[in-house]
């Protein structure tokens, strides 16, 4: 719903002066840059962002070049409140950070009519990923005046009432460990707005995505090697 507000913020700002624009009414472009925000069944709130270059190779079909940062986790994570306020996952041992570099290529469907409509747009992309693991930490007690912070271990950590809370921000990040693989993704886009020079948007569409190990995010349930997800991304960008 959070984003879905912010959307309808975002398509209202693009209709003041509209009839003092010179593009209003004119869709044809050639080159555009879009930033996005993802939300996906893999992810979190934010399961996160994208930057998009395309170009065009007829009057129709367009070709981009995307890149993607997304934190994939496990379906099984619980988030647990503590006493102290702060919030933790009981079981985890990495964050998996996706960055997904890729190709692809886009058609359009239906274009806009002047001043109303959606354009809708098929694509579909593919690409190498490199995978970030990087090690999920909690603060445990040693006793009644010490604490440590530790990645989580199921031999050590067997109970979720003596975790305090996460660690710290990007703890352990020196300790990351790299994943290669690769990805494919297939998507309708819906475009919104009335002036060639920007653009917003909303893009559905599923994601597949394939290691060359298992991902162990939480040891103590079913861990996996390829992850696949639905997701939309809310976009917002220049075109010329």
């Amino acid at each position: 719903m959070r984003y879905l507000i912010i959307f309808c913020f975002i398509c209202l700002g693009s209709l003041p002066a509209h009839g003092q624009r010179e593009d209003a009414g004119n869709y044809e472009y050639d080159r555009e840059v879009l930033f996005g925000i993802n939300k996906n069944t893999n992810g979190g709130l934010i399961g996160g962002i994208s930057f998009k270059i395309g170009s065009s190779i007829d009057d129709n079909l367009f070709q981009f070049f995307q890149l993607e940062l997304a934190n994939v986790k496990n379906p099984k994570e619980v988030r647990y409140n503590t006493a102290l306020g702060n919030s933790f996952i009981f079981g985890k041992s990495n964050y998996l950070y996706s960055i997904r570099p890729q190709y692809g290529r886009e058609i359009i469907m239906f274009k806009k009519a002047p001043h109303q409509g959606v354009q809708v747009s098929a694509l579909a992309a593919v690409g190498p990923t490199l995978g970030l693991i990087a090690p999920y930490y909690i603060e445990v007690y040693l006793s009644r005046t010490e604490t440590i912070r530790q990645q989580y271990d199921p031999n050590l950590h067997q109970s979720r009432f003596d975790v305090l809370g996460p660690g710290r921000l990007f703890e352990g990040i020196g300790e990351s460990e790299l994943a290669f693989g690769a990805h494919a993704k297939a998507a309708l886009s819906f475009e919104f707005g009335f002036f060639k020079s920007n653009v917003t948007g909303l893009e559905l569409g599923y994601l597949l995505e394939g290691f060359g190990k298992e991902i162990v995010l939480m040891p103590t349930t079913e861990n996996r090697q390829i992850f696949q997800s639905v997701y939309f991304t809310l976009f917002y960008g220049f075109r010329r």
